[in-house]
């Protein structure tokens, strides 16, 4: 089955989909090796991996370049930040043609101003909402596969209110969004907020202010958890000062080689290069 139909599938039960944060395809294979249905391509996250801020500094190209890595290296579906669609509704036909042909299962689109900012970041600006209706609307005319994912993300709750927010939600809806997310999000009475007002729309979470268990109770169709890239700088480092400090690091502290060659595939590698003779293949 397709990635995307996995999606649509697993939109239409009554189950939270809980994709964690992964900045590239080593972070996915492990999500999905402990049991994750689903990963989420963070935006942020494939920002700092190639040293830069969250505040729209990389193309299209490369975000697509890296969903398309993760989308290969795994079965499960990939859910990615496309942020403003890269343009007008034009440029957001093209944004959507190539994540749908790098084999993602869905994507969202934000009504932010070009260059955007990370939702949690001060400055942001959003766009009028009958332009970010039109994007949706190009985002849906261009894809291929009807199974594709299109979700609205929202980030006026901190420029104009909430509100503007509800208004915007459904009316992203109501255009043809698979589902809205309100970013920016900060606060317990900000999550049952979101839920009680918009208790009639397919919404997507983004944070860590509620376990999956109350986001499920709370009626959300998917929750991306972004505490994985907070996690991964605070073990490099400590890993990193523990080596500076003390000349080396606690062995306890990581897995061996051979546990990452393993889940890289190694084994299948041996016996492709038994079936076809290659040089060099290890003799059992």
């Amino acid at each position: 089955m397709k990635t995307t139909a996995k999606l649509r599938q697993m939109l239409k039960s009554d189950s939270l989909i809980v994709a964690p944060f992964v900045l590239n395809a080593f972070h996915a294979k492990i999500a999905e090796s402990v049991g994750f249905q689903a990963v989420y391509m963070t935006g942020a996250g494939t920002a700092a991996e190639r040293g830069f801020p969250d505040v729209g500094y990389l193309t299209m190209t490369e975000m697509v370049a890296n969903g398309k890595y993760i989308a290969g290296a795994v079965d499960v579906p990939v859910i990615c930040d496309a942020d403003t669609g890269y343009g007008n509704p034009m440029n957001v036909q093209r944004t959507i043609r190539e994540y749908e042909a790098a084999g993602v299962a869905g994507v969202h689109i934000e009504d932010q101003l070009f260059p955007k900012k990370c939702g949690f970041f001060a400055g942001k600006q959003v766009i009028p909402q009958e332009e970010a209706v039109q994007k949706i609307k190009a985002a849906l005319d261009a894809r291929v596969d009807p199974d594709f994912v299109v979700i609205a993300r929202c980030d006026a709750y901190a420029v104009t209110g909430w509100q503007d927010t509800i208004e915007r939600c459904n009316a992203y809806v109501e255009a043809g969004a698979d589902l809205v997310f309100v970013d920016g999000i900060k606060s317990r009475e900000d999550i049952e907020n979101y839920a009680k007002d918009m208790a009639g729309l397919p919404r997507m979470y983004n944070g860590d202010l509620a376990n999956t268990k109350d986001m499920d109770a709370l009626g959300y169709k998917i929750m991306i958890c972004g505490a994985t890239i907070w996690l991964i700088y605070k073990q490099l480092r400590d890993s990193f000062t523990e080596l500076m400090e003390e000349g080396e690091v606690n062995t306890e502290r990581y897995g061996s080689r051979w546990d990452v060659a393993g889940l890289m595939g190694l084994d299948n590698i041996y016996e492709l290069e038994k079936k076809y003779g290659v040089t060099g293949a290890p003799v059992a």
